[in-house]
């Protein structure tokens, strides 16, 4: 019973604090306020490599063979850190898509300046490999 409390508490909104809706453009948010900027290593861009390899995303292979694949993400902090929601702009491939929402929100785990309030930030993956 506890539990079922602790997870409905963690569930409601916060109607004295609403999260501002997602701006249409994500131009103006501000970057994503990282204390140390997260690198994307050769294993997270193999996952991208192997999703368009198999034909899965609307990436054409490059003539030179090196691939540069960029996700924006907007993710919603709350003032004490918290990611409350990560929502990649669509790019043609749901999977990297949500990987992508996925490693920005993992990134952010005690890796963020705190700031007021509940804010929008915008980050941009960038995939990068010779295939």
């Amino acid at each position: 019973m506890m539990l079922a409390l602790a997870l409905l508490a963690q569930a409601a909104p916060d109607v004295q604090n609403p999260a501002p809706p997602l701006p249409s453009d994500w131009s103006n948010l501000a970057a994503m306020p990282f204390v140390v900027q997260p690198q994307i290593t050769a294993p997270l861009d193999k996952f991208v490599a192997d999703e368009i390899a198999a034909g899965r995303c609307a990436v054409t292979r490059p003539v030179d063979g090196h691939y540069v694949v960029r996700v924006d993400v907007a993710t919603l902090v709350d003032a004490d850190g918290t990611v409350r929601r990560a929502v990649p702009r669509a790019m043609g491939c749901p999977t990297v898509e949500q990987y992508s929402a996925g490693l920005v929100t993992s990134f952010a785990r005690a890796n963020l300046q705190v700031r007021a309030g509940k804010l929008w930030y915008r980050t941009t993956i960038v995939y990068d490999w010779r295939g």
